[in-house]
This record gives structure tokens, sequence and C-alpha cells, in this order.
């Protein structure tokens, strides 16, 4: 690809730039716990292979289903909030995913980075400035619009072409959003086997040699800004 064209790298945040999905298992341990083994484990597998979805959907969708009582538009609110007390402070406190800091330092003016989450937006902006991260990122973005939505409002706010951007997530609806918007797509290891093709990093320390090969002859000391 020519050294004209800008790259773009889209991130997941939980379990991608900070070790936070066991906070967020323990948030759902913690809400079901009082119904029982049987719905509790139904719960957690449903998170488990739900990765990057928002927690509202995992909530009334598991509240639906295996509670067998969809929550009321009050009562989902109130399990949100209770959801965000139990993770907030943690989250902020979770250590970076290895190579993530240092990836960011060093790609810091030379492509843009995106972070887009299924967290709900205000708590993800909160998260990430009290952990004195926002500088790293040109957009901080989350639910309740969905993965492919953000990306092709960035991809048009930044005139950036889908050839020439990444998206690194650990989840299936990281995969499918980069898949559905022409993205290339960086799995970081977590919890969910993901489809054969999709190329793979124990975490964020290869992440610069692995976008050498995936945009070969591009010069990744040049181009781009975070201005």
């Amino acid at each position: 690809m020519s050294n004209s064209q800008e790259i773009g790298c889209f991130f997941d945040f939980d379990g991608v730039v900070v070790d936070s999905v066991g906070v967020k298992t323990e948030a759902f341990r913690v809400l079901f716990e009082p119904y029982g083994d049987e719905i509790l484990a139904q719960v957690l597998e449903h998170h488990r292979l739900n990765g990057g979805i928002s927690r509202i959907d995992k909530i009334q969708y598991s509240h639906t289903h295996f509670v067998g009582a969809p929550l009321s538009e009050s009562e989902l609110e109130d399990w949100g909030r209770r959801y965000s007390k139990l993770v907030v402070d943690r989250v902020i406190a979770a250590p970076w995913i290895r190579g993530a800091e240092e990836f960011f330092i060093e790609m810091q003016g030379r492509c843009r980075i995106f972070v887009i989450s299924g967290t709900p937006e205000d708590e993800l902006k909160r998260v990430i400035e009290a952990r004195k991260m926002d500088h790293y990122f040109n957009e901080i973005l989350g639910s309740p619009i969905r993965k492919p939505d953000h990306i092709r409002a960035l991809l048009a706010a930044y005139q950036l072409e889908p050839a020439s951007c990444l998206f690194i997530g650990d989840a299936l609806t990281d995969y499918h959003a980069a898949r559905k918007t022409g993205l290339h797509f960086l799995g970081v290891q977590g919890d969910v086997e993901l489809p054969d093709d999709a190329r793979m990093l124990p975490d964020c320390r290869g992440l610069k040699q692995a976008m050498s090969e995936i945009f070969p002859g591009f010069d990744l000391g040049q181009g781009g800004t975070t201005e």
C-alpha cells in the first residue's frame, strides 16, 4: 500500500487494551448469583460467548431467557447502575494488556487510533480519562451505538479506506464488525475461540510487527496524526 494512505487502528477495550474481562464476569456473577447455580452458569456462558455486546443487552437477554422474566425499562436501568458500581473502580485499576501502552506511545502521531467498546460511552470515557490514557485516542466510542455503525461513521469522518484499517479485538462481535465493514481483523487471545481465518496474538506485544505484514510497504514511522 502507498505511504500516502493513512492507517486507522480500531481497538476494543476490555481484554484488548486493559485486562478487565474478569472484572465484568465477576459483576455478572454477583448480579445473577441469587437465582441459583444453574441460571448463573447459563448467564456466565452467554456473557463469555458474547464479548463486545453491551451489558444492557446481555442483562436483558439473560433475565428474559434464563430467569424467565423480561425486565421493564426502569428495572433494566437499575440493573445497569448496579453493574456499573461493581466494575468502574476495578476497571480503572486493571492492568494494561501487555504491549498495549507501548504500542500507543510508539504509534502516537503515526496512525489514527480509536476505541470502540460495548461499554456505555459515558462510562468508557470516564474510565479512560481516570486512567489518563485519553490522549492516545482520536475517538472514544461506546454503546448504545453498535460497533459497525461507529466504524462506518469514523471511516467517513476521517476519510479512511477500510482496506487501510485494522480492528483489534478479542470477541466474535469484534470479528464480525470488522468483516461487515471491510476492515482487517487481528485477534488478541481471550476466552472465545475465533474463526480459523482470524490472525491471533497472545497480547499486544506483536501488534506493530503484525501491522507491517498486513500493510506491506507502509512505513509505520511515517504518516498520520492524532491532532
